[in-house]
């Protein structure tokens, strides 16, 4: 199978690349400055250029039978009031993209991340973080995860839609816990080598299709 990596220099995306290589997939990965993927494997495919601009996606995505999404919006620091270097709309724009475009390359199987404390889940995180994205930067990337999953939610892909608690960077796998409707609760973190794990291995899992997880995890 071909998978198109969205996010792929990113601090998960990087985990997905190993993930999704470790596991003999073929990998086509579409970023910006195509220096910063330092793997070099004859089933990775490297494209430069824009998922906002539609033939550079549609370049990235032929041939593939699914897609994994870690794109996220960037600020020029984790400081929650740092100003951000992508547009406030930029994940749900790009959304629309892969839409369009899926539909034309018979692309169906979709994992996308967003976030624990997007939509419905909003109520059930610490009233501190709740503050957070409503008196910070951090709220413009929550909104847009909202509209990426109502545009996902509303289309005719197999979705999956992964909401990960705070992420962290410790490099031990751990295991899972998946919540629905807040139970089991959360725990407060995830490590970023585990979501990796997840999201490939959600690929051809069929009873995560139309399926939004919380996702957290605990020491093995």
């Amino acid at each position: 199978m071909k998978i198109l990596l969205l996010g792929s220099t990113g601090r998960t995306g990087k985990y997905v690349v190993d993930e999704a290589l470790q596991r003999g997939y073929k990998l086509n990965c579409l970023v910006r400055d195509a220096q910063k993927i330092n793997t070099v494997q004859e089933r990775l495919k490297v494209f430069e250029g824009s998922p906002e601009k539609l033939s550079d996606l549609e370049q990235a995505m032929k041939n593939c039978e699914a897609i994994i999404n870690v794109l996220n919006i960037s600020r020029t620091s984790d400081f929650p009031w740092a100003k951000l270097r992508t547009s406030p709309t930029f994940l749900s724009g790009v959304m629309k993209n892969v839409i369009e475009l899926a539909e034309i390359h018979k692309v169906k199987r979709i994992i996308a991340c967003s976030a624990w404390g997007a939509a419905e889940t909003k109520k059930d995180i610490p009233a501190w973080f709740r503050w957070l994205i409503d008196k910070s930067n951090i709220g413009l990337t929550y909104r847009d995860h909202e509209r990426q999953e109502k545009l996902l939610m509303s289309s005719h892909l197999l979705w999956t839609i992964v909401r990960p608690a705070g992420l962290t960077n410790s490099k031990k796998y751990q295991e899972i816990i998946e919540s629905y409707n807040n139970k089991p609760k959360p725990k407060m973190t995830i490590n970023r080598i585990s979501l990796a794990k997840y999201m490939v291995e959600a690929i051809t899992n069929e009873s995560l299709i139309l399926k939004a997880p919380v996702l957290s995890g605990t020491s093995l």
